[in-house]
């Protein structure tokens, strides 16, 4: 049995991956860009584009489980890029696979340059997502040590977008 992440590559991926994650929200789901002040940190909100090629490596472990490279390019309040890792695995029940991705993204937040790490996880249980992006502790550099924060991906009319709440200040 083929994996159907990889089987006709790219689109068979976005589809998939739009499907089973694109829609899964995050709880910080807030539309409204700006910043909120909680204690000594200031929590702000970034949005933009992005856009994602995924190319596929070997099979892997067996037909359901396959391995991409992650290759962004971010627009809006976060502009840079990103290479990464994502790991998959289908089951043999529709509408039901998993995830997981190390994301490796550099560029600009809020005017601060510098590199972070996310850090991807997301299920789908016959056609119900859900989906985790947060930055890796204390993986920041430069002018962004000490970022923290959650990120939310939206797929819309097969347009990539993003939603990113996040700290940088004070560490916890």
């Amino acid at each position: 049995m083929k994996n159907p992440f990889l089987t006709g590559g790219t689109i068979v991926v976005s589809i998939c991956l739009g499907v089973i994650f694109g829609n899964a929200q995050t709880q910080n789901q807030s539309r409204n860009p700006g910043a909120v002040k909680k204690g000594k940190a200031m929590t702000s909100r970034a949005s933009g584009t992005f856009e994602v090629k995924l190319n596929p490596q070997d099979e892997g472990v067996d037909a359901v489980v396959g391995r991409m490279t992650i290759d962004k390019q971010f627009k809006g309040e976060l502009e840079g890029s990103s290479k990464g890792q994502m790991l998959m695995a289908s089951t043999s029940t529709q509408g039901s696979a998993g995830y997981v991705a190390i994301e490796k993204v550099t560029g600009t937040l809020g005017g601060r340059r510098g590199t972070f790490y996310l850090q991807h996880g997301g299920t789908m249980t016959r056609g119900v997502g859900e989906l985790n992006i947060s930055v890796i502790p204390d993986s920041g550099t430069d002018q962004l040590v000490g970022l923290r924060g959650k990120m939310n991906i939206i797929i819309a009319d097969g347009k990539h977008s993003y939603e990113f709440e996040y700290v940088l200040g004070e560490t916890p």
